[in-house]
């Protein structure tokens, strides 16, 4: 498709949106009227969630901020909870997007599985993203699983060092989706069809339940596909989901899962700006390859075991293996010429697999100690991780119309080649305990120590010498919560975390010769749940710190020194409240100040201080806002909006990407018990704004105009 037909069909956008709106109202009106003449149906009311089932979910039990299973409000550290059907009904289309919606949680949106940043450090190795309680570890700079909504029972988002619960990375925060599972009860089905701009279609379908009184099942798949929003822009995505719990008694169970994941994002890595602004002329150009490939395919499955051994006794097991193969096929980078020509580069042929075969062990006792009520949990995790690497980069840069744009072909004479293996194993030993001290005090730490082994081998010249090497790190937390009531907390915490210099399975030989880098945070905070639960909200301030960044020596740029440090200070509100029966509202904001300590960087061949800069990629502010209202029977509107500050996008902070603000909407209609119609607007003042930047600020990943979405959502 042309970028000439796309411009022309998106400048009648307006009216795109209107005609599927008023279309879309019709049928409900039609079908509506068909019903009139059948039996009277009692329709289920649709009512505004209760903040426990959604908002900040203070009174639900988050596996995230605590191995002991706590609620947020009984855990010292900033902990929410977003319950996967909120998710789908706001329409987030993935799950990176639906974290960005959480306090201080900002998205960087990119072709290769995206990323997150949080109170101030941005990037897969500083957030890390769990699933089941499980750690991804970083491969190649990405993450992509899991990825569908539909798959979600909820999220859990932890900001803050996450160390002592789940190894080194996760200095700003950790994400994690807890996936549907096996439940007791009749079995039920669900279903999802929609359709949107750009030839989106998205199916889904979902069962679970008791099959007898031992075995209960849980089966979801999810199938989307669109044309994109820019030139050969498509995308596809599969997700399945199997599990069958076996309960052999009351105090024991065993459960199978096996979760696969393919996607082929949008093979896509923006535009080149115009003397340093947006041309209206490029905003749906693809200047990639015509044959460019980008695919990712996850199996992971799990037995876990949950055995009550005695009263106040519970051991929980999961054995794991997670396989990940990543292709790569692009030309990445481009710069607008003054003659109206484009200079195309950074072919990056890449290939990798990664086998994460693990186990973790916990037991946690009830008790007492002291004569003080004590909740302790003890355990190891124990993993290997195999990662093999295959890359080819190099080819020669290519001068092409910007206008009149050929995409043309990947260079032949390019063929990936072995580049390095590694194989990692990890042994960790890690315990937390809650202190009762009386009735309102408690006393919540934790420890962990790691051993990491990295075992690197070279597999051409290009790929650096082979070695060996050894990290060991402890990190900890200690926190206490003031129970003001028994719905207001108060709380202070201070935690120390370790971050790898890149991902482990990535570590270079130069890096080997360093430890890692180090971190430290202290945190106040409040929580309550207030108006008999209709409410909900929270604050939190914090410093934190990360020390041992490798810089460069300011007498021989080529050395590096590892006494870096870059540091954070800022404040976080979050709001969840029922104003009336009928109208709910859920808002939140941050803001920060993110700087470099001490670093240096070279510049041409030039050593340069950056001490007191702000780091690129990190917005210092940012906020969220949606609204739900029951506006008349069986009906239901919401609005949302985004707000993400400026940001650097150089450590220099020579330049700079504007703020943006997205506007969301949505209107459903409860048309029977069993049957739910949608209708989803994004980006309803058709905003422009750059996701990330590549080259500086020089070329910038647009994110998803004006676009729309209808569905159904049935239940039988």
């Amino acid at each position: 498709m042309s970028s000439s037909y796309r411009a022309a069909r998106r400048s009648r956008a307006p009216l795109r949106l209107s005609g599927l709106a008023a279309g879309f109202l019709a049928a409900l009106h039609a079908s509506g009227a068909s019903h009139a003449a059948q039996e009277e149906t009692v329709l289920a009311p649709v009512t505004v969630s209760a903040p426990e089932e959604g908002g900040l979910g203070l009174k639900q039990a988050a596996t995230t901020g605590s191995r002991l299973r706590l609620t947020p409000l009984e855990t010292p550290a900033s902990v929410d909870v977003l319950p996967g059907e909120t998710i789908r009904a706001r329409g987030d289309v993935s799950l990176i997007e639906a974290a960005a919606r959480a306090p201080g949680i900002t998205q960087s949106g990119t072709s290769g599985g995206g990323a997150l940043a949080a109170r101030g450090f941005a990037g897969n190795t500083s957030v890390m993203r769990l699933y089941d309680g499980t750690r991804m570890y970083v491969s190649g700079g990405t993450v992509s699983f899991p990825f569908d909504p539909w798959m979600a029972e909820r999220m859990e988002v932890l900001r803050g060092p996450a160390s002592v619960l789940y190894g080194e990375g996760a200095i700003g925060g950790a994400i994690n989706t807890v996936p549907k599972k096996p439940q007791r009860g009749e079995i039920a089905h669900e279903a999802r069809v929609a359709y949107g701009s750009d030839d989106t279609w998205r199916t889904a379908y979902g069962s679970g339940g008791a099959v007898d009184d031992h075995w209960s099942y849980r089966f979801d798949v999810s199938r989307n596909r669109s044309d994109g929003y820019v030139d050969r822009g498509g995308s596809d995505s599969l997700a399945a989901a199997a599990a069958v719990r076996l309960d052999v008694s009351p105090a024991f169970n065993l459960t199978l899962s096996h979760d696969y994941g393919k996607l082929q994002p949008m093979r896509y890595f923006g535009v080149p700006l115009i003397d340093g602004k947006l041309d209206s002329r490029l905003r749906e150009t693809n200047y990639n390859v015509a044959d460019a490939r980008l695919q990712f395919r996850d199996n992971w499955t799990r037995l876990d075991l949950e055995w009550q051994a005695a009263e106040g006794v519970v051991v929980r097991n999961q054995l794991y293996r997670l396989n990940s193969r990543r292709d790569w096929r692009n030309a990445e980078s481009y710069r607008y010429n003054t003659n109206g020509s484009i200079t195309r580069s950074s072919f990056l042929l890449i290939g990798y697999e990664l086998e994460q075969v693990g186990n973790r062990l916990d037991t946690t006792w009830k008790g007492s100690l002291l004569g003080l009520p004590n909740e302790l949990v003890l355990g190891f995790d124990v993993n290997r991780l195999r990662y093999h690497r295959d890359r080819n980069n190099g080819a020669a840069a290519e001068t092409l119309d910007a206008f009149a744009f050929d995409p043309g072909n990947f260079p032949t004479k390019m063929t990936n080649a072995e580049l390095f293996k590694t194989n990692t194993s990890t042994l960790s030993l890690f315990m937390e305990d809650k202190l009762k001290l009386g009735p309102r005090w408690s006393l919540v730490g934790g420890l962990r120590w790691d051993r990491i082994e990295v075992d690197r081998t070279g597999l051409r010249n290009a790929s650096g010498p082979d070695f060996e090497k050894t990290f060991t790190h402890a990190s900890g937390r200690l926190g206490a919560v003031f129970a003001v009531t028994p719905e207001l907390s108060l709380y202070g915490q201070y935690a120390t975390a370790a971050d790898p210099l890149t991902g482990v399975v990535n570590t270079t030989a130069q890096q080997s010769q360093f430890d890692m880098s180090t971190g430290k945070q202290a945190e106040l905070g409040v929580k309550q749940r207030f108006d008999g639960g209709r409410g909900e909200w929270s604050l939190a301030t914090y410093w934190l710190r990360k020390e041992k960044l490798l810089v460069r020596d300011a007498d021989n740029a080529s050395v590096y020194q590892q006494v870096g440090a870059q540091s954070s200070r800022g404040v976080e509100l979050a709001l969840a409240y029922a104003v009336t029966r009928s109208l709910r509202i859920d808002a939140n904001g941050t803001l920060l100040n993110a700087r470099y300590d001490d670093f240096n960087e070279v510049v041409g061949s030039t050593v340069v201080s950056r001490t007191g800069r702000t780091p690129s990629g990190v917005p210092e502010r940012a906020a969220n806002l949606w609204l739900e209202w029951d506006f008349m029977r069986q009906w239901q509107a919401g609005l949302g909006a985004r707000y993400v500050g400026p940001r650097y996008v150089d450590n220099g902070n020579a330049a700079k990407v504007n703020a943006y603000t997205v506007v969301d909407a949505t209107l459903s209609w409860q048309l029977r018990r069993d049957l739910r119609l949608s209708l989803f607007g994004y980006n309803l003042f058709d905003r422009d704004y750059a996701q990330t930047t590549y080259s500086g600020n020089n070329q910038w990943v647009l994110g998803r105009p004006r676009s729309v979405e209808v569905a159904a959502y049935f239940t039988f």
